[in-house]
């Protein structure tokens, strides 16, 4: 009996220590995983304050080397340089009557000044300044002399591409991508890079690496997205032609909340090598590079530009389709079909009648406009947003388009800018962009007005097709936007990158000439 005591008492020694070496071991584990995520932690903002340095340096050292260059050029005009057009722009340089030193320094300052108003740039391409120094052996090119600024997710040589996303930050590009190497060898001077959203799929602009961007007609609403960056800063007058990139409306969204002209080509039209994905393998819907500017001229001058010879030998997936001119420029009337809500969320009231006036001048004009629907958009906006891919592959889209006898097509455009945090909630929005992601039409954005006082009145009465939450969610994101910015959409299909931009171009002067 005592053995079996003894034996007792010994157990429970054994289990009262093996509960002491247990706790110890959990509470040396939890020590061990706080040890673990606070080395993380301190890594990660070791990571972001080493962006943070790496772009003030840059912004430090831009600022010193204008300093530098007014000093010694006190005579250049930079004002006069800011008001021309991508057009003119590029003639004066050819010419002579301007030089490539003044255009660059001009805009260099004025982006700088932009940036610190908008925090639109997440670095100062520093290599531009010796690319200057050579540039008249690229005099040639169409776009010699004219300074660019790139989305953050464009590859371009020893910079980083992290999208947003710390874990990607230093990580530089080995080369220069497709596009950046083509706009160098037409001449042009990649400047800066701008800022995007964590992860590139919002269209807001804010990251916990750069910060949140801000819209250059009202410091309180949003710049919109995923190319956030270039509509601020081209919006701001920082740049004269930026490159920005679209998978559900984010060279659209920007251009259209921040007053500017913007093209998503046809999906494979432009080269994408050297264009940073966030998913790698997601192949339902493509992102395209595009154009970004003040006007539709530009947009067309980038295409011709970025579609030649050299970017179709350094990416042979790209098919060889030279910009075609002539049907650009043509005066044919068009049948252009339209609509005012493609019955899914209904347009605000400033994008209704942004319709309604540009149909008017339109007919006005000569062209035939013709009443159109987009099929099924209930069942292609579920399969979009869910699943990514539309079971029809989007062909009773075009199959319609043809039975309606149209060339191209007038839609409304998501807007006014939205107020902060309202963006990554109220996606069903994205219906008016994000189909022609998945169709692969080339899309592009004009504005052609700004909101009135009665837009906002109206807006007061708003309900919505489903008076559901996302439709009160709507109305709150677009409220307070008198003065800012209100465009339309122009869409063709595939391959008519041309025909979409002549509707850009007959939209934007009809409104010209309107406003006398």
């Amino acid at each position: 009996m005592e053995q079996v005591n003894l034996f007792l008492r010994r157990a429970e020694m054994d289990s009262r220590t093996a509960a002491l070496l247990t706790a110890a071991a959990c509470g040396a584990g939890a020590v061990v995983l706080l040890l673990r995520n606070m080395s993380r932690h301190r890594r990660t903002k070791d990571k972001i304050q080493r962006a943070s340095d790496r772009r003030t340096e840059g912004l430090q050292r831009a600022e010193q080397a204008v300093l530098r260059y007014r000093q010694s050029h006190p005579t250049t005009n930079s004002a006069l340089i800011l008001t021309l057009s991508l057009s003119e722009l590029t003639k004066q340089l050819q010419e002579g009557s301007l030089s490539p030193e003044d255009v660059f320094y001009t805009y260099m300052e004025k982006t700088l000044d932009v940036h610190k108003q908008l925090n639109c740039c997440t670095g100062i391409l520093l290599e531009s300044f010796d690319q200057l120094k050579t540039i008249d052996s690229n005099k040639k090119g169409l776009l010699y002399g004219v300074p660019v600024s790139i989305k953050e997710n464009f590859e371009y040589k020893n910079q980083d591409c992290s999208c947003g996303v710390i874990i990607n930050l230093d990580q530089p590009a080995n080369n220069d991508g497709v596009l950046v190497e083509v706009l160098k060898r037409q001449g042009a001077i990649p400047f800066v890079k701008t800022n995007l959203p964590q992860g590139l799929l919002n269209y807001d602009c804010s990251n916990p690496i750069y910060g949140q961007t801000v819209n250059p007609h009202n410091l309180q609403k949003t710049s919109g997205g995923s190319s956030g960056g270039e509509g601020a800063l081209i919006g701001g007058g920082g740049s004269p032609l930026g490159l920005g990139s679209d998978i559900g409306g984010s060279i659209r969204i920007p251009a259209s909340f921040c007053g500017i002209c913007g093209l998503k080509p046809t999906s494979g039209r432009l080269s994408s090598k050297g264009l940073r994905p966030i998913f790698r393998g997601q192949k339902s819907v493509s992102s395209s590079a595009g154009p970004m500017a003040k006007d539709v001229d530009s947009l067309a001058l980038c295409m011709q530009a970025l579609l030649c010879d050299h970017m179709f030998s350094l990416d042979p997936t790209v098919p060889p389709i030279p910009f075609n001119v002539e049907m650009y420029q043509s005066t044919k009337p068009l049948r252009i079909g339209y609509f005012e809500s493609d019955g899914y969320m209904q347009a605000s009231p400033s994008m209704t009648r942004a319709i309604r006036e540009v149909k008017a001048l339109l007919e006005q004009a000569g062209h035939t406009l013709v009443p159109y629907s987009p099929l099924k958009i209930d069942h292609v906006v579920t399969e979009m947003l869910i699943k990514g891919v539309m079971a029809d592959g989007g062909t009773n889209q075009c199959s319609h388009w043809r039975r309606c006898n149209i060339d191209v097509l007038l839609c409304p455009m998501i807007g006014p800018a939205y107020n902060f945090l309202y963006c990554g909630r109220v996606t069903p929005a994205l219906s008016y962009t994000m189909l022609y992601n998945l169709l692969t039409f080339p899309a592009g954005v004009v504005p052609v007005s700004t909101v009135t006082a009665e837009d906002e009145e109206e807006l007061k009465h708003y309900k919505g097709n489903y008076q559901d939450y996302w439709d009160k969610l709507f109305k709150k994101a677009v409220s307070g936007g008198e003065g800012l910015p209100v465009a339309v959409q122009c869409v063709a299909l595939p391959w008519q990158d041309e025909l979409c931009l002549r509707l850009m171009k007959e939209v934007e002067q009809l409104v010209k000439q309107s406003r006398g």
